[in-house]
C-alpha cells in the first residue's frame, strides 16, 4: 500500500539516472511529474509499461509533464533497457529501495505461493507545486500510460479553468 496519499507533499529525493547523473525530484518543481515505480528492467510487464509511456511522451510533454520511472536496477541496466526498446522516459536507480520504501512502493508480494519483499508496481502524479494529486497503488501495466494521461488531462484542464 502506498504510504503517500493525495494532498501530501511529494517527498524529495536524489537518485542516479541512466547516465549516472544525480536527479533531484524538486528540480522538476513547476512541471507535472508522473513518478512510476516498477520491479525490473527487461521484464514483460515493465517493458509494456515503459513502452506505453514512451509512445505517449509527446502528449505528456505538451501537458508540461515529465515521466520518471524508478526501479532498483543499476544505471547500466537502464541504459540497456532504453536502447533495446527505444525508450525515451527518464529512469532512476534506487538499489537500496530508499525512495521505493518512502513512497510505499516496496513491500510483501506473493508469487507461486512464496512471500518475498519487492517493488509494488505503482504510480503517483505530482502537480507543479510538488503535491500528490493522484495515486495508483496497484498498476496493470497494459493501458496504464493512457490512464495516467487521462487523469493528467483532467487536472491540467481544471487548473486552466480555475
Amino acid at each position: 500500500m502506498l504510504r503517500v496519499k493525495v494532498g501530501d507533499r511529494a517527498p524529495d529525493f536524489i537518485l542516479k539516472d541512466e547516465d549516472g547523473k544525480d536527479v533531484r525530484l524538486s528540480e522538476y518543481r513547476g512541471k507535472w511529474v508522473v513518478l512510476y515505480f516498477y520491479p525490473k528492467d527487461n521484464t514483460p510487464g515493465c517493458t509494456v509499461e515503459a513502452k506505453g509511456f514512451t509512445e505517449m511522451r509527446g502528449e505528456f510533454d505538451r501537458l508540461g509533464a515529465v515521466v520518471i520511472g524508478i526501479s532498483p536496477d543499476p544505471p547500466e541496466s537502464h541504459v540497456r533497457f532504453k536502447r533495446k526498446y527505444g525508450l525515451n522516459v527518464k529512469l532512476l536507480s534506487d538499489p537500496e529501495a530508499r525512495v521505493l520504501k518512502t513512497y510505499g512502493a516496496w513491500g510483501k508480494k506473493k508469487m507461486y505461493g512464496k512471500e518475498y519483499e519487492g517493488v509494488i508496481r505503482s504510480t503517483v502524479l505530482i502537480d507543479p507545486e510538488g503535491r500528490i494529486v493522484a495515486v495508483w497503488p496497484k498498476v496493470n501495466p497494459s493501458g496504464h500510460a493512457e490512464e495516467v494521461l487521462s487523469v493528467l488531462r483532467e487536472r491540467v484542464k481544471g487548473q486552466v479553468e480555475s
